[in-house]
């Protein structure tokens, strides 16, 4: 890493090289604006759908019966159809999760419309996750934290690589505010961008500060505990064959996940050139249905992870429960509405580590298998089959749940779902849905310029 930083600063001006204190000072004070103004926002964005979900509370209220559930369905309805025409009328780059516009923005070649992309991002993703679509706070919010950067960036008067460096130290702020996770934000930047990431000293302190900041705002204005505590007991070293099991099984999920997001959004794609808003129109009516109807097979998840691992349903109840959930995440997130993946597939997970860690306690009631445990563990293998970052897929499920004891179980999970998404041909998710960004603007994924070394490829 230190050559490759070294030819970095090289590329530096003279006032802004690593031996101008004032340039790195400066520097790191844009980090800590982006951190807390990212901090701040993404915890108001966060509150603020967590008021809009109880919106069927109060429908009830005022009709009931079948009513109710067609009133409900034309709710969410409503609410896609307005985020999706927002996003594509004012900022098209703001559907989906941001993560890969971020990504292509530190390469180069997607530009960052901060001024377009904050309100949409802000409005249309809090009405399209608070409609109770199976969406994450956290894609927008790492995109919320990206466009900060973006505007003090080009307040700032930054160089290219400063500039650069900002985005991902927005990028990690988001994400450290929308979990509550810095050190797995900081890891995500490292891990997920390595090849877009600019390393020198200045930029990593800025990743790591901005990260700091945006969890101590999140702290400050929404509590310190994990965002998911789910505290299990130590797991026994015998066990962690099954755990490897576990693993090899999300690789497969994690790869069918990902296809069928990209089949998803080619369709919606098509569909919109012959029916404009038709499909995400179905997409609201089907899930606002649902939420009246089966309110755990809707929504990010956050709240139905807490209440599945304290009741522990029927294996049987939790697959169909994790099939209901696949596919109204798939729905979700190609309806083109602003909203992350990362939550869905938490909660998706749990299903299916719950459901897997019951079918072991039966077949083998003597070593007193814990479900619990393998939902936790879940949570991070299919993150990483997905995502394809297995250290981040270790750390942000230990800042979640607080389950420090099972590091060992949640690592091998971790490890066997990434080589077994590998071997079945899969590719992480953002990097996929990047080239079709860059494919659909004319730039050939072939033609990217090459990233920097950084000793990490």
């Amino acid at each position: 890493m230190n050559s490759g930083a070294d030819g970095i600063d090289n590329q530096l001006p003279p006032e802004a090289r690593p031996g101008n204190g004032w340039a790195q000072a400066r520097y790191v004070w844009l980090a800590v604006l982006v951190g807390t103004f990212a901090g701040i926002l993404g915890s108001i964005f966060h509150l603020t759908i967590d008021a809009l979900l109880h919106w069927p509370v109060l429908l009830a209220e005022v009709v009931g019966g079948p009513m109710l559930v067609v009133a409900a369905a034309l709710v969410t309805m409503l609410a896609t159809v307005a985020s999706v025409y927002m996003v594509r009328r004012i900022a098209p780059e703001a559907g989906g999760s941001g993560v890969q516009e971020i990504e292509g923005a530190m390469e180069g070649l997607r530009p960052v419309r901060w001024a377009r992309v904050l309100p949409v991002k802000f409005f249309a993703g809090a009405a399209a996750i608070g409609s109770g679509l199976v969406l994450g706070r956290e894609g927008p919010t790492i995109h919320i934290g990206a466009s900060i950067a973006a505007m003090f960036a080009r307040i700032g008067g930054t160089v290219d690589l400063e500039r650069r460096g900002l985005l991902a130290a927005g990028a990690a702020a988001g994400l450290a505010c929308a979990f509550n996770a810095p050190v797995a934000a900081v890891l995500f930047i490292i891990e997920e961008t390595h090849r877009q990431f600019p390393y020198t000293f200045r930029t990593y302190m800025g990743v790591i500060v901005a990260a700091l900041l945006a969890t101590a705002m999140t702290e400050m204005i929404g509590g310190t505990a994990p965002d998911l505590a789910l505290i299990s007991p130590e797991v026994p070293i015998g066990f962690l064959p099954l755990f490897a099991v576990l693993g090899c099984l999300l690789g497969a999920v994690g790869v069918l996940l990902n296809k069928s997001i990209l089949t998803a959004v080619a369709f919606a794609a098509a569909a919109q050139q012959r029916a404009p808003y038709a499909y995400p129109a179905a997409v609201g009516l089907v899930v606002g249905g649902l939420f009246i109807l089966m309110p755990h097979a809707v929504t990010g998840g956050e709240t139905m992870i807490i209440e599945l691992v304290r009741n522990q349903p029927g294996v049987m109840a939790l697959l169909m429960l994790a099939i209901l959930r696949f596919c109204t995440m798939v729905g979700s997130y190609s309806s083109g509405v602003p909203g992350g993946i990362f939550a869905p597939i938490l909660a998706l997970a749990v299903c299916i580590g719950l459901a897997f860690g019951t079918v072991a306690d039966m077949m083998f009631p003597g070593m007193g298998a814990i479900p619990v445990a393998f939902a936790i563990a879940a949570m991070g293998g299919l993150f990483t089959a997905s995502v394809r970052a297995p250290i981040v897929g270790v750390a942000l499920t230990l800042e979640l749940t607080g389950s420090y004891s099972l590091a060992m179980p949640l690592m091998a999970t971790c490890v066997c779902a990434n080589l077994s998404a590998q071997w079945m041909g899969g590719r992480p998710i953002y990097e996929q849905l990047l080239d079709r960004t860059l494919a659909l603007a004319g730039v050939q994924p072939a033609t990217r310029p090459k990233a920097h070394d950084t000793g990490l490829a």
